[in-house]
């Protein structure tokens, strides 16, 4: 189910709000009746802390990647 609230609405039944996205439904907050935010669940395994060096072998860099671009190219990207 969605739920959209303006501002004002929202802060003055914020926790009902919390525990309405906690049990599964999308909750908008509107200002002038334009969605602007929208309150999620946070699940911690989605926000461990990133292990550094996980993609390793996994991307391929040329070695000339930073290498200035022709002309021809140049004109083809800019199109």
């Amino acid at each position: 189910m969605t739920i959209t609230k303006n501002i004002y609405e929202a802060k003055a039944h914020f926790s009902q709000l919390i525990e309405r996205a906690m049990a599964g439904d999308e909750v908008i907050i509107a200002r002038a009746g334009h969605p602007v935010v929208c309150i999620v669940p946070y699940h911690a395994q989605n926000h461990a802390r990133r292990e550094p060096g996980s993609a390793v072998g996994e991307f391929r860099m040329s070695s000339d990647f930073d290498a200035p671009m022709s002309e021809d190219e140049l004109q083809d990207w800019g199109s």
